[in-house]
């Protein structure tokens, strides 16, 4: 079950990576999270698919859901 969706738009100059991090960092602070720590899984799945699933492994603190997932949209 989506308990919370949240789309970050980003436009410049930046590169792909630093506009991920920097979108990722923008979400959990609106969701009040801490940032969750790239595993080796995650980096594989988003070089794979443009996306991934930070599970509670990813995470130093409790979390109070089962994954929080990213998905780079482009048009």
């Amino acid at each position: 079950r989506l308990v919370r969706d949240i789309v970050i738009e980003t436009a410049g100059d930046d590169t792909r990576t630093h506009t991920i991090l920097y979108s990722l960092s923008e979400i959990c602070h609106a969701l009040d999270l801490e940032v969750p720590i790239w595993l080796d899984t995650n980096i594989a799945d988003f070089k794979r698919a443009s996306k991934t699933r930070f599970t509670q492994d990813s995470f130093i603190e409790q979390i109070g859901f089962d994954a929080l997932e990213i998905e780079v949209i482009e048009e």
